[in-house]
């Protein structure tokens, strides 16, 4: 369901002389009771990232963006100044290191899978955005660190905004709501629509797999308990 309200997209100007841009306007949709915004190069990620996803991974990818979403919803400055589309393809490519199709153009032998994702996630979004030219490579960056810090909190929550509500957004899929500003009703919603019940059984197994096959980037790492 598309509908006229319109998210605004901050816009990061370089320069001694304070200018007034007008906002990037967005159209946006529903999911899960989350308005959201919609792009093309948004829509294109979410395809993206089911292409390589496992159904628990896109579960918990989708939930993770509308996490985000809330956390940045819930508060008036995130609202003015995160760059929602930057938020958004970040959050839906995260995990792009996860893919476990044999022979993945994407997952190194010898990178941190949040690495991985990183690079797969920049190489996406330039070869999306060949003919519209909307992301520089300061965009394309804020969209790397997000994703190859995103389980390195205590670097990414001194990062800019965006790259930290990236992390906080995924971080509210394994701690839930308490204390964010994130509504428990909204959040439930949330869970309805993509249940998690698979979700530590597929962390665990993933993170063995990693261990098995690339040991030596998984330092660091660790099993979901309880």
């Amino acid at each position: 369901m598309l509908l006229t309200t319109l998210f605004t997209l901050p816009l990061l100007i370089l320069s001694s002389t304070p200018l007034t841009i007008p906002p990037r306007r967005l159209d946006t949709r529903i999911i899960a009771n989350v308005t959201v915004p919609d792009t093309p190069i948004i829509r294109s990620a979410e395809a993206f990232a089911r292409r390589y996803s496992s159904d628990f991974v896109y579960k918990h990818i989708m939930r993770s963006w509308l996490f985000g979403v809330l956390l940045i919803r819930s508060n008036s400055t995130l609202l003015a100044t995160v760059d929602l589309e930057i938020h958004s393809v970040a959050t839906l490519l995260h995990d792009l290191g996860w893919d476990r199709t044999s022979d993945s153009a994407i997952v190194s032998p010898d990178r941190r899978f949040e690495v991985d994702g990183a690079i797969a996630a920049a190489d996406f979004i330039r070869s999306h955005d060949q003919e519209n030219g909307m992301w520089d490579e300061r965009r394309v960056q804020l969209v790397w660190d997000a994703i190859a810090l995103h389980t390195e909190r205590s670097i990414a929550y001194f990062k800019e905004e965006v790259v930290r509500v990236v992390s906080r957004g995924i971080s509210l899929d394994f701690t839930g709501p308490g204390g964010t500003g994130v509504e428990e009703e909204a959040y439930d919603a949330v869970v309805r629509e993509f249940p998690k019940e698979d979700l530590k059984a597929g962390v665990n197994e993933t993170l063995v797999w990693l261990c098995q096959t690339k040991p030596a980037t998984t330092y660091g790492e660790y099993l979901l308990s309880g």
